[in-house]
């Protein structure tokens, strides 16, 4: 089969036939449809100190995709040939604490999909079933694709209660953008998302934010007041790891604020300690998806008519990868998708 794979110890990625996978008896061979580009992807691909030191090639790359079960081990009984399915990229160990406990997204041993392990930027991915979404409604290809950063996004913005709170979200990246949407849908009084790329504050709008504002040019404290806010946002959905960004929310928060961090520093910065004790406000860190409540959540949600439709502004055909990959990294747009059946 067809698959991208980081060959060699190198910026890049290769396209070359790989054998198709094996699997065992709990788990579930799916031919995959489309797939989205991801920033791990990005990081993947450039050969980053990131990578270098989490990857071990050769290794099929992906985590982000839809597809359509073509195969089941003799253990499979939830699942069939036939069904369309997303994957859920953490594959944990099912035997620590947490969970036996049932929190899965707290394993301390999870092995990534693409990262850990061959991944779904190929015509087929084997997963074990328990890994396995189930579309049992219709979803569009291309949003059914992003299910997994849809989930990040979900986990983020549902992290607090939203009814009728103001929200600020620092960054208008993909996940940024689908946080924004569900912070309108989960109805949030005021949504002001801040970047400094205006094609992305652009889309920001036509999810319909209360504000985009490029922090190039304008203070956070200067969208509160344009809001008409005048004890700061109730609630914080970081999602840049700018430093400049966590700190400028953290003193734009009310008193008693709740701040959800996703966004990934790429190194140690100091914040302001005194004023998250004084206001008392509340950080929770954000990875990944809870198994499987997110996944309910982000089903029920587009069920309810949440549209993701304009944070998709990329599709090719998986031989144009190297126009699709400079189109995910130049920071301009949203969600870049690959088809596999092109």
């Amino acid at each position: 089969m067809k698959a991208l794979v980081k060959e060699k110890a190198e910026p890049g990625l290769w396209l070359v036939d790989v054998p198709e996978p094996a699997i065992g008896p709990g788990d579930v061979l799916i031919k995959v449809l489309r797939t989205g580009i991801c920033g791990t992807d990005l990081h993947i691909r450039s050969w980053d100190g990131w990578a270098r030191q989490a990857i071990r090639t050769p290794l099929v790359v992906g985590h982000e995709f839809v597809g359509e079960v073509v195969a089941t081990g003799r253990d499979v009984s939830q699942t069939a040939v036939g069904d369309r399915v997303s994957g859920e990229g953490h594959l944990v160990c099912g035997k620590c604490r947490n969970c036996l406990a049932g929190r899965r997204h707290l394993c301390r041993a999870t092995v990534g999909l693409g990262v850990g392990r061959d991944g779904a930027f190929a015509e087929y991915v084997a997963l074990p079933a328990s890994n396995v979404w189930v579309h049992r409604v219709p979803v569009d290809l291309d949003v059914a694709a992003i299910f997994d950063p849809f989930g990040n996004a979900v986990h983020t913005a549902l992290s607090f209660p939203l009814v009728g709170e103001d929200v600020l979200i620092t960054g208008a990246g993909p996940i940024g953008l689908m946080a924004a949407a569900v912070a309108r849908h989960a109805g949030a009084r005021h949504v002001m998302v801040t970047d400094v790329s205006e094609d992305r504050l652009e889309l920001a709008r036509k999810i319909g934010v209360s504000l985009a504002l490029d922090v190039a040019e304008s203070t956070i404290a200067d969208g509160q007041r344009a809001l008409g806010l005048r004890e700061g946002f109730d609630i914080g959905l970081e999602m840049s790891g700018n430093p400049v960004a966590v700190r400028d929310m953290i003193a734009n928060m009310t008193h008693g604020g709740r701040i959800a961090m996703l966004g990934l520093p790429s190194e140690e910065f100091a914040v302001d300690w005194s004023r998250i004790v004084t206001s008392m406000i509340t950080i929770k860190g954000i990875y990944g998806r809870e198994m499987y409540e997110t996944w309910y959540a982000m089903s029920v949600l587009l069920e309810g008519g949440l549209d993701l439709a304009p944070v998709i502004t990329g599709r090719y055909g998986y031989r144009d990868h190297e126009v699709a990959f400079a189109d995910a990294a130049s920071g301009r747009g949203g969600k870049v998708i690959l088809d596999w059946t092109a």
